[in-house]
């Protein structure tokens, strides 16, 4: 019996974004509840391959009965790795969908969600050690002010940090409830969700090192894909857009483009079309699609 899992965002676009061949080698990185996944089998034929990771142990029982299919459950910053332990050296395409899913927001006991009361967690693998209840109750204030200014765009996050670290020194901050209580004067009433959603925010990507893992994978890709492969990727905030988007300009996360001696910018992808965002109907549908950004590219 699979788990309940958010509608997949941009199905069609996303995958169409791949170009599919029907006999290739494809992988999607962030497999979830096989909403993607399901789609690009549809339109492999019986030679073709999916390889799909997913850290988070739920989604194992979503995986899918198919020859063609195999579930990695590792995070995929160990893409390359993996692919190599299944005699794959590069594929034809990668589909990713980052962001926590709805049956992660939706598990009260994962913490991930500001309408549940539950432990402070927030980890995408139940095998990692780091919580959110060790962010907030030991890193240094300095540091978690830093995670919350920068992951949450807390321009008060400094504030913040030092109330947290006031009332932890009296005792721990062991629930969602118990952080909200002790962040309440930075919550004004008609501000409360959006500002504890990006405080939310701000520690689980700290917790899952959402952006180290992403400037991982993305500088696989390039060893990864074939010659005219397909990456084809979906971001929810402008953290991870930023870096998608750049390392598809310029093929690093900083600095300008390496160029060669002619002075020709020399980068190992190139976009493909512009920025697709969901439509109004997509949205009015499916209400975690609204900040969706796809980027799609091509290796050169």
């Amino acid at each position: 019996m699979s788990e309940v899992y958010h509608s997949p965002v941009l199905l069609k676009e996303s995958v169409d974004g791949l170009d599919i061949k029907p006999h290739g080698v494809y992988v999607d990185v962030t497999f979830g509840g096989g909403g993607h996944s399901k789609e690009i089998l549809k339109r492999l034929g019986s030679k073709g391959k999916l390889f799909a990771f997913d850290q988070d142990e739920d989604a194992a029982i979503n995986a899918i009965n198919d020859d063609r299919f195999v579930l990695i459950q590792q995070n995929f910053k160990f893409l390359r790795q993996f692919l190599k332990f299944y005699g794959i050296a590069t594929v034809d395409g990668i589909l990713g969908d980052f962001g926590v899913s709805s049956h992660q927001f939706n598990k009260a006991d994962r913490g991930f969600s500001t309408r549940f009361e539950a432990t402070l967690d927030m980890r995408m693998s139940k095998k990692t050690n780091k919580s959110a209840f060790e962010v907030v109750n030991h890193y240094p204030e300095e540091d978690l002010a830093n995670v919350l200014f920068q992951y949450g765009d807390l321009k008060n996050g400094r504030a913040m940090a030092k109330t947290i670290v006031a009332s932890r020194a009296e005792r721990p901050i062991k629930t969602t409830a118990d952080l909200k209580q002790v962040l309440q004067r930075f919550l004004p009433k008609m501000k409360e969700n959006k500002i504890l959603a990006q405080v939310y925010q701000a520690i689980r990507i700290e917790v899952n090192e959402e952006l180290e893992v992403l400037k991982s994978f993305l500088l696989q890709v390039p060893q990864v894909l074939k010659e005219a492969g397909r990456l084809s990727l979906i971001s929810y905030h402008s953290l991870e857009d930023r870096l998608v988007k750049r390392f598809i300009r310029d093929g690093r996360f900083e600095g300008e483009a390496e160029k060669d001696f002619y002075g020709n910018i020399n980068v190992p992808l190139k976009k493909v079309g512009g920025l697709v965002v969901p439509t109004a109907n997509e949205i009015a549908n499916n209400n975690r699609a609204r900040s969706a950004k796809l980027r799609i590219a091509e290796k050169l």
